[in-house]
């Protein structure tokens, strides 16, 4: 099998960007995105003091940057994330040819298309895929400065280190990742980097880091008040771990193989025992350490976007995995089916132009001005964020403020009335909604329900069962995980 040329990978690799990245750029805002517009439009605004830990990240002035060159729109706060993660791939392509083989880096590339995370966070405006970006490129400084002795990669290194955890404060698993390897290439004498000077450049890293430690200790004390999911089950440790990707990727190469009729080669890097040791860790060790905090400290940060750093590892392992079964003159080849694979499933085809998330926040606005018009029609905007309650939260909110960023970049029309965070039973909440509905909602025959699905599913049965409201209809509209329930008196 005669393996494609470098220009065909590069076109496949295009088309893949364009329908994987490019065409959901426009796409509306998720929650999380509208907090970026924000925190970026109001820096200092006093409501974001019930979370001190969000505005910290360096990613707000990159994306503060961006707005000030292409203006404020989804397109434009999402470009910072989408070059960020471009210059990701390059990064873990590159480490892929050091680290596994030579031939390897369009494996690699593609084995990040191929993962849904990477994908995603290429188009999410939020700090992620920079925080993959300068962890990848300080592993790649790490390894270049082990390899060659020089100081400027050692700077490096140090650089990104130091920007790692101002980027997030969740990603300092990946500190673990970093000094295993370097210890064990200076244990071993892979390397001609000593231990003084291996202590040296970690320390400059870790005095560069005592600002952003003190902040994370000040802060540990209320992260129970941001907890937002359960605690995770071997279950969602294993499933997070993405090893069905890693298993795709050696079947794959394996079953290339065998139809190829191809025997292996005997070529294998000096390091390959230490090239493995750093790529299984940077795949294994934020996952396991978080779920570890998770299940010892009652309080869950396993989630998702927390483990958005481990994703390049993923994808290095995956290339890996491809290797113990690929002979040397299949992996563009491979590399080829890799593509087309993310392609065809990860596309989106039953739609023209594929959403970044299934949040209709912008349509589900629209929908709200729609119906509501010129009339000073009441709408109940619940808060989607775990923060909105008492004493945060009060019925005087003022706006615009954090705990309804939403509403302040997708406005809406009518008399806007404010319910905190609540779709379980609260008899806070429901003393609150008593008096709501007596005072300004039955006399006014007619008002919506505006806010994420589980909160507006609550309060339209919460409503619905009402006594003061019986003989009165209500119908709800669906925009993803965004619903408008519509309550009014029949004509």
């Amino acid at each position: 099998m005669k393996p494609p040329r470098g220009w065909p990978l590069g076109l496949l690799f295009a088309v893949c960007l364009g329908r994987l990245w490019l065409m959901a750029l426009p796409s509306g805002f998720w929650v999380d995105e509208t907090v970026t517009a924000f925190v970026v439009e109001r820096p200092h605004d006093p409501s974001l003091a019930v979370v001190p830990q969000v505005p910290a990240s360096l990613y707000y002035d990159v994306a503060r940057a961006a707005v000030k060159l292409w203006g404020s729109s989804e397109v434009a706060y999402r470009i910072p994330s989408l070059l960020a993660m471009l210059a990701a791939v390059w990064v873990v392509a590159r480490l892929a040819a050091r680290l596994i083989h030579p031939d390897a880096a369009w494996f690699a590339a593609f084995s990040c298309l191929a993962l849904h995370g990477i994908d995603y966070f290429a188009v999410d405006a939020r700090p992620y895929a920079l925080g993959m970006l300068v962890a990848a490129g300080a592993v790649w400084f790490l390894v270049r400065w082990l390899d060659t002795a020089r100081w400027t990669a050692a700077a490096g290194f140090a650089l990104g280190a130091a920007l790692i955890w101002r980027i997030h404060l969740i990603y300092w698993p990946f500190y673990m990742v970093l000094a295993l390897y370097a210890a064990l290439r200076v244990r071993l004498k892979r390397t001609a980097v000593g231990w003084g000077r291996l202590a040296l450049v970690f320390g400059a890293a870790a005095l560069a880091l005592v600002p952003v430690a003190r902040q994370a200790v000040s802060l540990e004390h209320e992260a129970g008040e941001h907890v937002i999911v359960a605690l995770p089950s071997w279950r969602d440790l294993l499933h997070l771990l993405r090893w069905n990707v890693v298993l795709f990727a050696a079947a794959g190469a394996w079953l290339l193989r065998k139809l190829s009729r191809t025997g292996m080669d005997d070529e294998e890097p000096n390091d390959a025992n230490l090239s493995t040791i750093l790529i299984l860790s940077w795949w294994l060790a934020p996952p396991i350490l978080l779920y570890g905090v998770s299940r010892a400290s009652g309080q869950s940060v396993f989630i998702v976007r927390y483990l958005s750093v481990a994703l390049p590892g993923i994808a290095l392992v995956a290339t890996l995995a491809a290797g113990r079964f690929l002979p040397v003159r299949h992996w563009r080849a491979a590399a080829a089916l890799m593509g087309l694979g993310a392609l065809a499933v990860l596309g989106q085809w039953t739609t023209v132009w594929p959403a970044h998330e299934k949040s209709g926040w912008r349509e589900a606005a629209a929908e709200v001005n729609r119906v509501v018009q010129a009339r000073a029609m009441p709408v109940i905007c619940p808060s989607p964020f775990i923060e909105a309650r008492w004493p945060a939260w009060r019925p005087d909110y003022p706006l615009p403020g954090f705990l309804y960023a939403h509403l302040a970049y997708y406005p809406v029309r009518g008399q806007l009335v404010l319910f905190p965070y609540a779709y379980e039973d609260s008899p806070r909440a429901d003393v609150y909604a008593a008096q709501i509905l007596a005072g300004e909602l039955a006399p006014r025959g007619e008002f919506l329900i505006y806010g994420g699905a589980a909160q507006t599913r609550f309060w339209q049965k919460w409503f619905a069962a009402r006594p003061e409201l019986r003989g009165w209809q209500n119908r709800r509209h669906q925009f993803g995980d965004v619903y408008v329930a519509h309550f009014w008196v029949p004509r």
